[in-house]
């Protein structure tokens, strides 16, 4: 398996810069960033597949609808909490909610 991947930014080869210039004197063309991803921590990255944060968020906005397809949401999620307390002890008597482990049980 090859450490490099190209950039999925619907985009990137139409972005002007000096490291995506390819080819001779008049044959020159902007081309897709080639992403080095020889690292741990990059290959488990998302920016493993995208050169920069416009590349990925371009490929969301194009993507969005398929990306949460792939898992929608059907019903909110909730964490339970306990109620808050008013608590005398402290300035103007704000309200504060207890800190203590949440029963998952």
């Amino acid at each position: 398996m090859s450490n490099y991947n190209w950039c999925h930014g619907p985009e990137c080869h139409t972005n002007h810069t000096l490291s995506r210039i390819r080819g001779s004197k008049g044959n020159k063309v902007l081309r897709t960033i080639k992403i080095n991803a020889d690292t741990e921590w990059l290959r488990q990255s998302i920016f493993s597949h995208f050169c920069n944060q416009r590349c990925l968020m371009d490929f969301l906005k194009v993507h969005k609808d398929r990306i949460v397809a792939l898992a929608p949401r059907r019903e909110p999620l909730e964490t339970p909490i306990k109620d808050p307390v008013k608590d005398s002890e402290r300035h103007w008597n704000q309200w504060t909610i207890e800190k203590k482990a949440v029963d998952n049980a």
